[in-house]
């Protein structure tokens, strides 16, 4: 008898868990996926095109609250969590949720999930949203951009069609338009595209990995959250942050990544506690004591004089929602160039305002929210409803080419240290030299 299975997810990890684990598996039968994190994804199916043979009509997505309901209705003997940047006190409340229900609760592991390429792979990936990955990322791409075609593969972040966005290559500005990106995506998508680069995204990602692999002598995987690769990696990179001492060893799956690391760079210590790089730093040689590791500088640059201006700061938005930051590179940006931070939530509208009211940790701080147009035009109206002299905005795109803004907008710029840099070069060069690569 086939296995009934609920999956549990945010648009990312749990389509590709189904398709590697569960598609084609006639052991199983899967008869919903739940959301959460990402407006607008429930009430829609995973669809048809998708789903492949065993699943002609598609499979239902809920809610993640009918959980115990569906788990009920439809007699489910296993429910999967699969989706990522929580805490284990969060997992295991799920595990409660769905065995009081009457389901076993369920951890696929990287190995039963992981693609292999027939390119090498270097993953980059990280404890926590925000710790500093994506600028790791595009450092290393940029560094073997000069020796060797490279291909970046991001983490999914599928807001809208879904069959659509099956595989989706990214090298212009127009191709952003075209697959009517959110501002989370251009977020990703747009700083390689600056560099004349190319970068894949989508939802099947086997489909994915074999059209890029097409094109590309090393490919990088750029994990979104603090999930674990999508492709068996020869190389794993993991970045902590010590602005967060200790979350290396609390949330799920980022001590995934920081056990299976061949190197674990912490981040940002020109602006940490010298007390939390030495806890981290701890955490890391208990953990995993064979990783090398690299104490990383983030230096930030601003693009205009500030000082003494009354400025709305602009965050990235995951980094201080569900990464729990409350604050980013623009507020420390503000705070080292004598600005004055207005408080951004007392302009807030819409959806805006409703994310205030659920992250009230975020005080004074404006997150980038812009998961389809018409938060898009309401980040628009509460940045233009602001009193104040200029928008400092600290996300890693240009916030004026897609909303239209009636003040300055300074952007803030983080990137990798020079010193860092150089460890990445021989890293790297190493790394090429073991595949016989330039």
């Amino acid at each position: 008898m086939k296995k009934k299975v609920i999956i549990m997810g945010a648009a990312g990890r749990d389509f590709h868990n189904f398709n590697v684990v569960y598609r084609d598996n006639e052991e199983y039968e899967v008869v919903a996926f739940t959301a959460t994190q990402i407006p607008n994804i429930s009430g829609r199916k995973y669809p048809a095109e998708l789903a492949g043979k065993l699943y002609p009509d598609g499979i239902p997505i809920y809610d993640e609250k009918e959980l115990p309901k569906l788990i009920k209705e439809h007699e489910v003997d296993e429910v999967v969590f699969s989706y990522s940047d929580v805490s284990y006190n969060y997992v295991m409340g799920k595990a409660a949720i769905a065995n009081v229900a009457g389901a076993d609760f369920k951890l696929l592991s990287p190995e039963h999930t992981m693609l292999k390429s027939n390119k090498p792979v270097i993953a980059v990936c990280a404890v926590r949203t925000g710790c500093g990955k994506s600028q790791f990322s595009r450092k290393i791409f940029e560094i073997l951009s000069r020796k060797i075609n490279v291909v970046a593969i991001r983490h999914p972040m599928p807001y809208g069609d879904l069959a659509k966005q099956r595989c989706q290559r990214f090298a212009s500005y127009e191709d952003l338009e075209k697959h009517e990106c959110t501002i989370e995506e251009r977020e990703e998508y747009e700083p390689y595209i600056e560099m004349g680069g190319v970068v894949y995204a989508g939802v099947d990602y086997e489909e994915i990995l074999r059209n890029a692999e097409k094109e590309a002598d090393v490919i990088i995987w750029d994990g979104g959250n603090n999930d674990y690769p999508f492709y068996k990696p020869d190389l794993h990179i993991t970045i902590a942050d010590p602005h967060r001492p200790g979350h290396e060893l609390s949330y799920y799956p980022g001590e995934i990544n920081l056990r299976m690391a061949d190197i674990v760079v912490i981040n940002k210590i020109d602006t940490a506690k010298e007390e939390n790089i030495k806890k981290v730093e701890e955490n890391i040689k208990k953990t995993n004591p064979n990783a090398k590791i690299i104490k990383a500088t983030s230096p930030i640059e601003v693009e205009g004089d500030i000082k003494g201006k009354r400025v709305l700061v602009v965050e990235d938005g995951p980094t201080l929602t569900h990464g729990e930051m409350p604050y980013g590179a623009g507020t420390v940006a503000a705070q080292q160039n004598g600005a004055e931070i207005i408080d951004a939530s007392r302009y807030a509208v819409g959806s805006i305002k409703e994310t205030f009211e659920k992250y009230p940790h975020l005080e004074k701080i404006l997150p980038a929210m812009g998961y389809g147009r018409q938060q898009i035009r309401e980040l628009e109206e509460t940045i233009n409803a602001a009193d104040c002299d200029a928008v400092l905005a600290a996300t890693p795109i240009n916030l004026a080419r897609l909303i239209n803004v009636n003040k300055p907008v300074i952007r803030v710029r983080y990137g990798v240290g020079k010193d860092t840099e150089k460890e990445l070069e021989e890293v790297l060069n190493e790394f090429l030299s073991k595949f016989n690569i330039a």
